[in-house]
């Protein structure tokens, strides 16, 4: 999926700043594994002008990048076809100069990437952590706690990774638009995260949901 065209006409707020840490002044590529993580990561820009590409595969993130120089990348370590240490390391094969920062989706860096000199970071989001090499360089990444969820808190966290709103979620599970706010807050309160996005995440490294 190719969401670049349809950058300007996103609407939402500013997510947690420990994805987007990184002080950049140029072009941003973003790859992530499917919708809801790329339309989230885009949304959390307040300038999307930055944005040059944004989309969940391999391929078409490498085109984009070598049409004009980016100055970072961030990228999930799965993609939709292709992958995120792949993409990294061919990208910086093609601008030295990129930064890149990878999302761990996944519980341990591939061997054959953990002393990679051009992997300067990567970041696990679980709650309220964030971690980055060179910390990470023995190739695993910290331990994460699951939490057993009730039925209710998985159809929650499905709907969630679908990307509905609160709204949305509420016709789905023909309940009241603050019933489902409720839900949210119990379901982010249960996996101990601050936010959708952290919440998907987290279900996504437990195995507890897929997008």
């Amino acid at each position: 999926m190719d969401l670049t065209p349809f950058l300007s006409s996103l609407e939402g707020t500013t997510l947690d700043q420990v994805l987007l840490s990184v002080a950049i002044s140029g072009k941003v590529a973003i790859a992530m594994k499917g919708r809801f993580l790329l339309r989230s990561v885009c949304e959390s820009f307040q300038d999307r002008t930055r944005i040059g590409c944004a989309v969940t595969d391999e391929a078409t993130c490498l085109r984009y990048l070598l049409r004009e120089p980016y100055e970072l990348l961030i990228c999930t370590d799965y993609l939709e076809d292709g992958n995120g240490f792949e993409l990294a390391r061919k990208a910086r094969a093609a601008q030295p100069s990129l930064r890149v920062v990878v999302l761990a989706l996944g519980d341990v860096i591939p061997a054959q990437y953990v002393d990679a000199p051009w992997l300067e970071a990567v970041v696990a989001v679980m709650g309220h952590h964030s971690y980055r090499s060179p910390a990470l360089r023995t190739g695993t990444l910290p331990y994460l706690s699951c939490p057993r969820l009730t039925k209710r808190e998985y159809e929650v966290l499905d709907l969630l990774a679908s990307g509905l709103t609160d709204r949305e979620i509420a016709e789905r599970l023909v309940v009241s638009e603050e019933t489902a706010k409720t839900y949210t807050k119990r379901l982010l309160k249960t996996l101990d995260v601050n936010n959708r996005l952290q919440a998907v995440l987290k279900g996504m490294r437990c195995g507890m949901v897929q997008i």
